[in-house]
């Protein structure tokens, strides 16, 4: 399969760099950015039905965890922002699991494409995990799950939603509510955030979207799904270096096995 057959490239033409510069921009400026429509219909056809004939081998997760997502910190009260748990839970299936033809792996492995991220998320190149599980992941939710508050421990993650669930799984962020570079842990913000008297901006995401976020100092979650519809999300990970292995303990709690 051709990259063209996979990618809108007259929407999105990632090779050339007046489209790289305005996608890096808006980026730089907000943070996120939203391709629409990235996928051409017959690509997110093909990543749906994979997705739909996968789906019996996901390992289903659910955990509570802080929006640090780091261990609790007896210093501080269990419903202090520091400590106050949220709930998580998905599926998930893996690298491996995904066909060595499959529609998703020839975009995830195209140079043009990761040249075009590398440019616009101010990386030198982009590489894969080293280890056979995390490259590729296709999440779902299904009914009541959800991802919980939280930041990011990495500096950028890309996401492509393949199927939009009949009501909920709504993407929330609010931008910028800590500097985690200076240590900045805005007990405060999150506290606000967590009770509800700061709201979350809704992020309009469709099915066959690519979404690009920072989201190691902007708290964010998926509100919970709602409806028969599963949904379904791909996660494209890359690293700024070669051969990082996500840890074994990681490993463990998201895919319930080290390979």
């Amino acid at each position: 399969m051709q990259l063209n057959q996979v990618i809108n490239q007259s929407t999105h033409p990632i090779e050339q760099a007046h489209y790289q510069q305005l996608c890096k921009g808006q980026f730089d400026q907000q943070g996120v950015l939203v391709l629409k429509n990235f996928l051409t219909p017959a690509a997110l056809l093909a990543v749906v039905d994979e997705g739909d004939h996968k789906q019996h081998l996901a390992f289903f997760t659910e955990s509570g965890h802080n929006v640090y997502l780091s261990p609790t910190d007896p210093s501080y009260p269990d419903d202090h922002a520091r400590n106050q748990r949220v709930q998580s839970s998905k599926g998930c299936i893996t690298d491996d699991q995904i066909d060595a033809h499959s529609t998703l792996r020839t975009l995830y492995d195209a140079d043009d494409l990761k040249s075009f991220l590398a440019f616009v998320l101010n990386e030198e190149k982009l590489h894969p995990y080293g280890d056979p599980l995390s490259s590729i992941n296709l999440h779902y939710a299904s009914e009541g799950q959800e991802l919980g508050w939280h930041f990011d421990n990495s500096s950028f993650a890309i996401t492509l939603l393949i199927q939009s669930p009949t009501a909920g799984g709504q993407f929330e962020y609010v931008a910028k509510l800590r500097d985690s570079s200076q240590g900045d842990m805005n007990y405060q913000g999150v506290s606000e955030v967590l009770s509800d008297g700061v709201k979350g901006t809704k992020l309009a995401i469709t099915a066959g979207d690519l979404v690009l976020f920072r989201g190691r100092d902007a708290l964010h979650r998926v509100t919970p799904t709602e409806g028969d519809t599963t949904r379904m999300l791909v996660v494209l990970a890359y690293n700024s270096e070669p051969n990082v292995e996500l840890s074994e303990s990681a490993r463990m709690t998201f895919y319930g096995r080290l390979q």
